[in-house]
């Protein structure tokens, strides 16, 4: 089934918007981490815990992004390859 002009646009600005959002959210958790960071070198935090807890996000984070990434890319060639 083909999708009219309209809806595949719709459908393809939705995606950039939420890929665009879920990269957002994983430049935030590394500035979080990195601002964590920084306040427990500058000994305004005490909680250790929290700094890691929050660098073990920003880092499963950008994991997570990579892989989506990787599997983008795979998607790609695959139908790169595809006999028309």
């Amino acid at each position: 089934m083909l999708l009219n002009n309209s809806a595949q646009s719709t459908k393809t600005l939705d995606f950039e918007k939420k890929l665009a959002e879920a990269l957002d959210k994983v430049n935030e958790k590394q500035l979080k981490a990195e601002q964590a960071t920084q306040d427990f070198l500058a000994g305004k935090v005490d909680d250790i815990h929290q700094v890691l807890i929050l660098a073990q996000e920003a880092k499963l984070s950008l994991e997570l992004a990579v892989e989506v990434r990787n599997k983008i890319v795979e998607a790609y060639q695959e139908i790169s390859r595809m006999q028309i």
